[in-house]
């Protein structure tokens, strides 16, 4: 670390985003795995001096293991930094899980969460200085079986695998916290054998970086960062035609929207959800329709209601509300979560940005005021991407659709957090 020389491998890398951040800092990873062949590609053209071996990671263990070995030629390993998929554990992912263990359709492990096991695999036989983990939260509540057939909690698998000559524990960081403009949550998973490291976390007990935001901001701290501070000042679109859609400025463009899903947007106040929109008849305009709700079902799951009009208590008239067709021609409330159609806040960091930021029925994915979702050059910014280079073409040099750049977005973590990580890391072995 004090020479900026260190060496790293990347699993489950995904494009290479969280790369990104570690090479700001002088690490040169050698060997990445990622089983997806477009996001494969696309770290080949950014990362082209590491050795990528695409495929099942149990598949490749032996082949990563012995090429980081080749490259390494006697040196030691710094960091093995690993992003499993977390599908199974996730909260939207767990919902469906739920439903589909109770129907006999999915056995209750689920086999993605198993991937720590050839991770800890790989860092056994290459003995890195420090292991970074990275994933959502309910990681630390998720029990997967081992080589053995035995329940064990993935932490507790994790850190009985690794031995005492390893230190660390799993910590969860809100990178809001860290003046990242996207309230975003997840798992930090360190371990090391690096003796300065290790004194560090039993002085501090921690490896995570003190906060430098919080929400309300204070003496020690700075307010979070808003959607307002980072993509208020950019070029207002509206998604009723292709003109109005798009600027001169390279992502700053949104989809058009059919008629009908603008107009539950175009009437969707500041800081409200389509589903609470009111009487838009000139004739009524009533305010007081009841607004939609949730609650918890037996089984603990948030449902939505079900009686929330789609009509105007007062005058009959459709109101401005998600709504599907029956088959009879017949029209209901559209379901789903409450957070549907719904806008983001002006005053907070943005929710946290998913795979479907470009759809208005995911979960506040609604521009604060205007008649849109937010725009990839908006989902960059709020991702910290804008702080780094990044080439978004594939292997061949041809530019990558714009689903596959959403799909890396929402996979991903802000890279500016592993950057303040890796300079926290830094000062703390070389103070």
């Amino acid at each position: 670390m004090k020479n900026n020389k260190l060496t790293a491998i990347s699993l489950f890398c995904s494009s290479g985003i969280a790369d990104l951040a570690i090479h700001k800092h002088g690490v040169k990873t050698l060997v990445a795995n990622e089983l997806l062949n477009d996001r494969a590609s696309l770290y080949w053209r950014n990362f082209p001096g590491t050795l990528m071996i695409q495929g099942d990671v149990w598949k490749n263990i032996e082949k990563i293991v012995n090429e980081t070995k080749r490259r390494l030629n006697g040196q030691q390993l710094d960091i093995v930094f690993a992003t499993p998929p977390c599908q199974g554990m996730s909260k939207n992912g767990k919902g469906k899980l739920l439903n589909l263990i109770r129907d006999n359709l999915r056995p209750k492990i689920d086999p993605r969460n198993r991937l720590v096991i050839p991770t800890i695999e790989i860092v056994k036989k290459l003995q890195p200085t420090t292991l970074i983990m990275e994933n959502v939260p309910e990681m630390k509540n998720t029990v997967i079986d081992d080589e053995n057939g035995n329940y064990i909690n993935i932490v507790g698998y994790i850190k009985d695998s690794l031995g005492k000559e390893y230190l660390g524990k799993a910590e969860e960081v809100q990178f809001a916290d860290f003046g990242i403009p996207q309230r975003r949550k997840r798992l930090i998973t360190i371990f090391t054998k690096d003796e300065k490291l290790k004194k560090h976390f039993n002085q501090h007990k921690s490896f995570i970086p003190s906060k430098t935001h919080s929400k309300k901001g204070g003496m020690f701290s700075k307010k979070w960062i808003s959607v307002r501070d980072a993509i208020g000042f950019l070029p207002p679109l509206d998604a009723k035609d292709k003109n109005s859609a798009s600027s001169d400025i390279p992502f700053h463009y949104v989809p058009v929207l059919d008629k009908k899903k603008y107009i539950w947007i175009s009437n969707t106040p500041p800081e409200k959800g389509a589903f609470d929109n009111q009487c838009i008849n000139t004739k009524c305009g009533y305010k007081k329709n009841p607004t939609h709700g949730s609650k918890k079902d037996g089984n603990g799951i948030n449902k939505a209601n079900k009686n929330t009009p789609l009509y105007c208590k007062r005058c009959n008239s459709l109101l401005p509300r998600p709504y599907v067709k029956e088959k009879d021609g017949t029209l209901r409330l559209m379901s789903g979560y409450t957070s549907a159609y719904k806008r983001m806040r002006w005053s907070l960091p943005s929710p946290t940005l998913t795979t479907n930021l470009s759809y208005p029925s995911s979960d506040h994915k609604l521009h604060p005021d205007q008649n849109r979702v937010i725009s990839i050059h908006e989902a960059f910014i709020l991702h910290t991407l804008d702080k780094f280079n990044y080439v978004w073409k594939d292997k061949s040099g041809t530019q990558v659709k714009d689903t596959l750049i959403k799909d890396v977005i929402g996979e991903s973590i802000p890279p500016k957090f592993f950057s303040i990580l890796i300079e926290h890391f830094k000062e703390a072995v070389n103070n």
